[in-house]
């Protein structure tokens, strides 16, 4: 069994020092993920989570995931996301076996099914990455409702905070599974199944934490007005 939790490591580029964590699966595992790199789902032998600076300016993130995950010794088939959020400033939960790893940038952020609006200059950091880390195997179906148990734990974390959202645009989850070495594996993870349960109990600890955390260290004008509160 892998380490559960990522390890922390650091790069220089363009005269910053960056953050990224990374999880050696090995052979054997699978993941379900939305990454920009090695998203999908199939075997996987590394995730790797990137923070790359605000305003991101290349056109290539999957490139850039790839040669990272080359200098790290990173081999085979793998998952990278990416955010300018500190990853840092991680945060981590377990619940019966699930850890949830999850790296957060509130600074942008909204409703899922929120209009359309456009932006002038540059954006605080967003994206809330989820990573998450089962000991047991899961059927294809189950990786997929994996990744939507994770989300849904992810908003109700979000509005349990206090933030009016469902995240941010670039949102990102990665679960984790080793491969079934007979059978399909967990036929169900729903909030309400046994890994299901404890995988959204461990994001939303997570998220929770992160999210808090955002609360209380924002500047005033990121928090809403008493009468903005008030508003129904």
């Amino acid at each position: 069994m892998p380490r559960q939790r990522g390890e922390l490591l650091s790069r220089h580029e363009d005269g910053a020092t960056l953050h990224h964590l990374v999880w050696r699966l090995g052979p054997g595992w699978r993941v379900c993920s939305s990454a920009v790199l090695g998203g999908g789902l199939g075997p996987r032998d590394w995730i790797l989570n990137a923070q790359v600076p605000g305003g991101y300016p290349r056109l290539d993130p999957d490139r850039h995931l790839a040669q990272i995950a080359a200098a790290e010794a990173l081999t085979g088939p793998g998952a990278g996301l990416m955010t300018a959020a500190d990853v840092t400033a991680h945060t981590v939960a377990d619940d019966g076996g699930a850890t949830a790893t999850v790296t957060s940038g509130l600074g942008v952020r909204g409703w899922a099914a929120g209009p359309a609006a456009g932006t002038d200059g540059p954006l605080p950091a967003g994206t809330v990455n989820i990573v998450v880390v089962l000991p047991v195997a899961l059927s294809d179906a189950a990786l997929v409702n994996a990744v939507a148990t994770a989300t849904e734990a992810k908003v109700q974390a979000l509005v349990d905070a206090g933030l009016d959202c469902s995240g941010t645009p670039t949102d990102a989850v990665c679960v984790a599974a080793p491969a079934p070495e007979s059978g399909p594996g967990e036929p169900f993870a729903g909030p309400r199944s046994r890994w299901g349960a404890r995988l959204a109990r461990a994001v939303h600890r997570a998220v929770l934490e992160s999210a808090l955390r955002h609360a209380r260290d924002a500047p005033a004008p990121d928090r809403p007005r008493t009468d903005e509160r008030n508003l129904v």
